[in-house]
């Protein structure tokens, strides 16, 4: 037997179908329901209801209409409460405000203020008020001095060779002559 089962149906059942006779009593009888449900809405309507049924310009909601016109039979009868269920309405381009601040996370709020902390730490540590700048300033000001220092000794080895190498010159050429 193949893997996907026989071919042909379930379970030997016998494929029934509709002959178009059989479709279109079924049509005509959906559309006779259709013109009573209009009829009967139309002689118990007000004008105001009238005005609803109308296509409208855009100011109101086709959804909320489609679903009540939808409920037929015990359906229309009873009313249905879920505390749970929200209806989703869809906003108009005209009804959202952009003028609104955005509701941040808090994820995202918290990684602005981290940035924003960091910022304020480095504004401090440049102009040298935070500890850490100021053990650097003093760290430079230690290496600075002996840089200083070491210059000024390589510059008193440096005359200190230079009269030794002219004192030797001098009793070299007292010598020669």
């Amino acid at each position: 037997m193949p893997r996907g089962g026989r071919k042909g149906g379930h379970k030997g059942r016998v494929r029934t179908y509709t002959s178009p006779e059989e479709i279109d009593a079924q049509m005509k009888e959906e559309k006779e329901r259709k013109k009573q449900e209009q009829e009967g809405d139309e002689a118990g309507a007000s004008p105001n209801s009238l005005a609803e049924k109308l296509p409208a310009s855009g100011s109101e909601d086709s959804d909320d209409e489609n679903s009540q016109r939808k409920r037929a039979g015990v359906q229309g009868l009873i009313e249905i409460d879920n505390p749970n269920r929200v209806a989703q309405k869809s906003k108009k381009v005209t009804q959202i405000e952009l003028d609104e601040p955005k509701q941040l996370s808090r994820r995202e709020r918290e990684e602005i203020e981290k940035q924003k902390a960091k910022e304020r730490y480095m504004k401090m540590h440049l102009a040298g008020k935070t500890d850490q700048a100021k053990a650097d300033l003093a760290r430079l000001a230690i290496v600075k001095k002996q840089r200083e220092e070491a210059a000024k000794k390589k510059e008193e080895e440096k005359k200190a060779k230079d009269a030794a190498a002219a004192a030797a010159r001098g009793i070299n050429s007292l010598s020669l002559k």
